[in-house]
């Protein structure tokens, strides 16, 4: 199960991701002072101080997945770090930016009735979101597209762009902030992160009950952990399996226990009335 421990690598500037950070935080900035004003709802604020707090955590984490050294030990050597990388992107920064988001600035953004906005509305659905989430997953994860991507940059950020875009269509029905892309009703959103949470013990079943390296890139890797190239895809796969699904059934719980709480707000008007109504017909 053991090999030799690989060194973090030395410290390395990576103005992509530098440059990724700062302009959405720029454009976040200039939208927020500069459009907010002219499009917000008359009386509210351009953004909430819940909606910069999470886009500013949103941004953190994109800064850390996309950084040194997170970044260079998932290129270099240990796959299980490159798990992690994709987690962030897509089950933290991802939810974070959209939460970010004000109703104004995304419709904004997507520009109804637009083509962009139509598609994204469109695949911003129970079963679309679902599919886009399983063909992401699996194109992410086959082997010829990991190998590649890793020998190539251009590849690898493309692909790290997938992940980070499509999961804002995921994260929608649960996230959205616009009325014309509605959130799905609370059961219907628990059964959705129900069926998130499931979809990702397929490949994850295949990474930690593998007995080969699926991933030639790492198969002589040298990991931080200094774990074998194999014990390493193993832990990889119990890092999607339980890191994801911990999230998502966190999520689920939350969501119901504000369904509970909200039918029982929405109940005590009927019952007061309900009683109102006996008291005056026993005083009859």
């Amino acid at each position: 199960m053991l090999g030799a421990l690989a060194r973090i690598p030395a410290w390395r500037p990576e103005p992509g991701a530098w440059l990724l950070v700062a302009t959405l935080a720029a454009g976040y900035a200039i939208a927020v002072l500069r459009l907010g004003p002219r499009y917000a709802l008359a009386g509210q604020r351009a953004a909430s101080r819940l909606q910069i707090t999470s886009f500013v955590l949103g941004l953190v984490a994109l800064e850390i997945a996309s950084d040194w050294p997170i970044h260079d030990i998932a290129e270099q050597s240990t796959y299980s770090v490159h798990m992690v990388l994709h987690l962030v992107l897509a089950m933290v920064a991802a939810p974070l930016l959209l939460l970010g988001l004000p109703a104004w600035l995304l419709r904004w953004i997507l520009r109804p009735p637009s083509l962009t906005f139509r598609i994204v509305r469109r695949l911003a659905k129970f079963l679309p979101a679902l599919v886009v989430f399983n063909v992401v997953l699996v194109l992410t994860h086959w082997p010829t597209v990991v190998d590649a991507s890793l020998r190539n940059g251009g590849l690898h950020f493309g692909v790290h762009a997938l992940i980070f875009v499509s999961s804002f269509i995921v994260w929608l029905p649960i996230l959205s902030p616009l009325p014309e892309i509605p959130r799905l009703a609370p059961p219907s959103r628990m059964a959705y992160l129900f069926l998130q949470s499931i979809v990702p013990t397929v490949p994850a079943s295949f990474l930690t009950f593998g007995t080969t390296v699926l991933y030639h890139f790492y198969a002589h890797k040298t990991t931080i952990w200094g774990l074998t190239p194999l014990a390493d895809q193993q832990l990889a796969g119990l890092i999607m399996k339980i890191g994801a699904g911990m999230l998502l059934w966190a999520l689920i719980a939350v969501t119901f226990f504000q369904w509970a709480a909200d039918e029982e707000r929405a109940q005590h008007p009927r019952v007061r009335r309900q009683l109102e109504r006996e008291l005056e017909h026993l005083g009859r």
